[in-house]
């Protein structure tokens, strides 16, 4: 058989049919586009070809490129609120701040994904439900207490700033820098769930 032949063979060999698993392959590929290009520059075609999909399915799964957008920026914002520890939350924040950026290459591109979708004034407005729906409602539930919204608000900017600032610096925090930036950054963050 010619490798030509094999190749044909190897196309017409039918896909296992699992709606589940090709969405799951679209979002992925998704995030990925959208993290690397932005709204406007991220195509249905490359995001389908990256997925190992017809681009049809993108519009029948989610309506097309923005219903995909949206359920791309639904699924990357992930604040697992009900995992922190009250008493512990701004020292393990401030740790997990201190190491390498990349130690978590999926909430990474996450993150580089939201900062596409706040600089396009497309997306922005989309963004902007978003984070009061997934990120600072269930904050403020978590908060509680008095001005749980205002405290929330600052909370989210401040993990915004060290999320920013910690995918500039690309690298983990050593010695005693470490140290002091986690005993301060703790400080500002634990001050925040204090009622």
């Amino acid at each position: 058989m010619t490798y030509t032949g094999t190749l044909a063979s190897e196309r017409s060999a039918p896909r296992k049919r699992d709606a589940e698993a090709t969405r799951a392959a679209i979002l992925a590929a998704a995030k990925h586009q959208f993290a690397k290009c932005g709204f406007d520059g991220a195509y249905l075609r490359d995001i389908a070809s990256e997925a190992g999909v017809d681009a049809a399915l993108i519009n029948r799964y989610f309506g097309g490129k923005e219903g995909l957008f949206q359920a791309a920026l639904k699924d990357s914002m992930f604040p697992s609120v009900a995992h922190w520890d009250r008493k512990t939350f701004g020292y393990e924040l401030a740790k997990l701040m201190a190491g390498h950026a990349h130690q978590n290459l999926e909430r990474t591109h996450a993150f580089a994904f939201l900062l596409q979708a706040a600089t396009n004034p497309t997306t922005a407005p989309m963004l902007n439900v978003a984070v009061q729906k997934r990120f600072m409602g269930p904050i403020r539930e978590w908060i509680g207490g008095p001005h749980a919204a205002a405290r929330a608000r600052v909370m989210a900017s401040v993990i915004i700033g060290l999320l920013v600032e910690r995918l500039i610096r690309d690298e983990a925090l050593k010695g005693e820098e470490r140290d002091v930036f986690i005993e301060r950054a703790a400080t500002v963050l634990q001050s925040l769930v204090a009622s």
